[in-house]
């Protein structure tokens, strides 16, 4: 079975409900995923939006949550989950306003897309202090076993 990444707070491709951006409560949404590799030691999950600043003439990638070494075993977040929520073990990293939790969608243009990437890691990910997601990425390199994606939409007013 491939590994798989829904949301009960919208569908692939579709818009992002106010609740989860800057316009409502900025909570995360929750999520589920299913189907990680047997082999895998834990989990990443980063949320960006590559249509920063405007998707007519897209710039930079935006990054609103990193987290790594979620529990291989886990199954999902509950919607608005905070850092002392998360499963144990699992470790956050700093979005592009330099926090380390969830920041929701807030295009300042557009509609854009949220892509929710879950990776499944065949290593635990060493503890690291306050790393972004590229310095995710660089060590998840040689080591991704398999992924799965969720992309919701979302544009302003």
């Amino acid at each position: 079975m491939a590994m798989s990444l829904t949301s009960p707070a919208f569908s692939h491709n579709a818009p992002i409900p106010p609740d989860y951006t800057c316009d409502g409560d900025d909570r995360s949404p929750s999520l589920a995923w299913s189907g990680v590799p047997a082999a895998a030691k834990s989990l990443v999950l980063i949320v960006d939006d590559p249509d920063a600043p405007d998707p007519a003439a897209p710039k930079t990638t935006w990054v609103h949550w990193v987290l790594y070494d979620l529990p291989a075993d886990s199954t999902g977040l509950p919607a608005g989950v905070t850092t002392h929520q998360l499963p144990p073990g699992t470790r956050v990293g700093v979005n592009d306003w330099k926090r380390a939790a969830y920041g929701g969608p807030c295009p300042p243009i557009g509609r854009h897309r949220y892509f929710h990437k879950l990776y499944a890691l065949d290593v635990v990910l060493p503890r690291l202090d306050r790393p972004d997601k590229a310095g995710i990425e660089k060590l998840m390199r040689g080591h991704i076993l398999e992924q799965a994606e969720l992309i919701g939409t979302y544009r302003r007013g």
